[in-house]
């Protein structure tokens, strides 16, 4: 089975405008994309906290990885501090297998960020988990979290990010994404159930449900369920959803 060695950001000394630390944000994303893994059976490896960029990457040498994604959120330099919204995935020059995959996560990706167009595949050479790494790898800079609104997309879509990393990783390794195993049946009266960016009434429409539909359930919170379909992944209210056993 492919294997993926998870690297998400040790930096607790780089703090977002929440007050917690960019390493905090990583690893909710890492903790998310993992019951997707194992779904798809795709195995993977992970560091720690109290890890570097330097021993992860040689923790990942020293194991049987096919390929290595590093998770992070960016940060603005001090003139344009909290100005900068996007994602950027880094690759090592002249890694063919890197720009590969370096191009799966940014067209998934552009599908589920709010401003698709600041989705940007770049190389670099001078980071440590490209440079030092022996299997193809990706630095995902996921959002700006120096940035009020990027911040404020990046923690209210851990799970929606988790599940389209796991998605870009099994893309890149060919093999079929697979959803976790619990699932739900839409059951409403008439009409169609809404299926909202965010969990509140108030949120953007991103897709509907007809009565019937059989959906997979990612995360309950507060009376919603978060759910995927298809295409769709987003909030219904948790009333109007059946869970499968």
């Amino acid at each position: 089975m492919p294997k993926v060695y998870l690297s998400p950001s040790t930096q607790e000394f780089n703090i977002t405008l929440s007050g917690r630390p960019e390493e905090y944000y990583a690893n909710l994303i890492a903790d998310a994309m993992i019951p997707y893994l194992e779904a798809s059976g795709i195995e993977y490896g992970r560091n720690t906290p109290d890890m570097t960029a330097l021993s992860s990457a040689q923790q990942a040498n020293s194991g049987d990885y096919d390929f290595y994604l590093a998770i992070h959120s960016n940060a603005s330099g001090e003139q344009n501090a909290g100005n900068t919204r996007g994602a950027e995935i880094y690759y090592y020059p002249g890694s063919v297998q890197g720009r590969k995959a370096a191009e799966i996560f940014a067209n998934n990706y552009k599908l589920i960020y709010p401003l698709p167009n600041l989705v940007n595949v770049i190389p670099l050479g001078t980071l440590i988990e490209l440079n030092k790494t022996r299997m193809p790898a990706i630095l995902f800079e996921t959002a700006y979290h120096d940035n009020q609104q990027d911040l404020e997309w990046l923690s209210g879509n851990i799970v929606r990010i988790g599940r389209n990393l796991a998605l870009s990783v099994a893309d890149y390794f060919g093999v079929p994404f697979v959803e976790p195993i619990a699932r739900g049946i839409v059951t409403i009266n008439s009409g169609s159930l809404n299926v909202r960016r965010n969990p509140n009434i108030r949120s953007e429409i991103v897709g509907t449900l007809n009565n019937g539909d059989v959906i997979s359930i990612l995360e309950a919170e507060n009376g919603w369920y978060e759910i995927s379909n298809g295409n769709i992944t987003g909030y219904v209210s948790s009333r109007y959803i059946r869970p499968l056993r």
